[in-house]
């Protein structure tokens, strides 16, 4: 941490054993309210990418990556969030194609989690905070299984919601036993939200982090600091979500927090996991203007790449 943050009357004479004691662990000091410029980038020299999440159909995904080159914008990438198991297999097929001819990358939930799952808890007030997570060897057997069933088909991204299942499928990886460019994308829904779940994440295998949505940027700021891998961060969401809009934040989560993957779109939505339509496509295609619009006005400097594996050796 920086002696500027040492500084930072917030952090003056309160917890500092504590402080330094986290300090020694690789962890920032505290949230960081000096908000350093961010060194690290993606590989080809880029600071940020545009994530569409919530393309829950074949149909959505060719209906937006068609519209996005009609009107010059880039696309890196989608996620799907309706599961991998509620598709058939030529559906996937058609999301690997599609997703390939536009040169985006296509990241798959892996089927398998809560909210599917026969318990009732997850659906109680007090259940909600257990996040997506898997129940029994059994669900987590069939969570694997949805990732080599999506494998077979072409998909090499996944989203995952336990922590223990990012710990086998790194293992597999490790082993050989699935393709070592495997992407394994932490989802919001794990709920994880301060540096230490954060570095524990990369350390079990995280390829790209997603804290929950309403962090502040001195809070998103920390997470950097102890993060290599790239941060997936919400600039809008759904009103199942808070419905909160960030745009004026974008240009600090670039400068601050790359390299970034800038979720957007999913203020046009009620809630996650819908079976979302053509006409979504395009009302979330439009949030995509938007936040490119504020870039090239507020941080014309940041540059939008393709890739996913972060380097350090670039500054905003």
């Amino acid at each position: 941490m920086s002696d500027e943050t040492d500084r930072n009357p917030h952090h003056d004479h309160f917890f500092n054993s504590t402080r330094n004691l986290l300090s020694k662990l690789g962890l920032p000091r505290g949230d960081s309210d000096s908000m350093p410029s961010s060194n690290k980038t993606f590989p080809d020299g880029s600071n940020y990418q545009f994530e569409i999440p919530t393309i829950n159909s074949a149909d959505t995904l060719e209906r937006l990556l068609t519209e996005a080159s009609n009107q010059d914008l880039v696309i890196n990438r989608v996620t799907e969030t309706l599961g991998i198991f509620r598709h058939c297999n030529k559906e996937i097929s058609r999301y690997v194609e599609i997703s390939k001819s536009y040169n985006c990358q296509l990241l798959m939930s892996i089927g398998p989690r809560a909210p599917y799952d026969t318990s009732s808890s997850v659906k109680t007030p007090e259940g909600k905070m257990m996040g997506y997570r898997l129940r029994g060897q059994e669900q987590l057997v069939r969570a694997t299984e949805d990732v080599y069933r999506a494998l077979e088909v072409g998909v090499r991204g996944f989203v995952i919601y336990d922590e223990g299942l990012l710990w086998v499928l790194n293992e597999l990886k490790k082993s050989g036993d699935i393709p070592k460019e495997t992407h394994l994308k932490i989802s919001a829904h794990c709920g994880h939200g301060n540096p230490a779940s954060a570095k524990l994440l990369e350390t079990l295998g995280a390829n790209s982090f997603n804290p929950v949505r309403d962090l502040s940027l001195p809070m998103l700021c920390a997470i950097r600091l102890s993060l290599s891998i790239p941060l997936d961060c919400h600039t809008d969401n759904p009103t199942a979500s808070g419905g909160f809009i960030r745009f004026y934040d974008v240009p600090m989560f670039v400068k601050m927090l790359a390299p970034i993957n800038l979720k957007i779109g999913n203020s046009v939505l009620n809630s996650h996991g819908l079976i979302t339509s053509s006409e979504d496509a395009i009302k979330m295609l439009h949030q995509v203007s938007i936040v490119k619009e504020f870039m090239d006005r507020y941080l014309p400097t940041a540059i939008q790449g393709m890739n996913c594996t972060p380097r350090t050796d670039k500054e905003i």
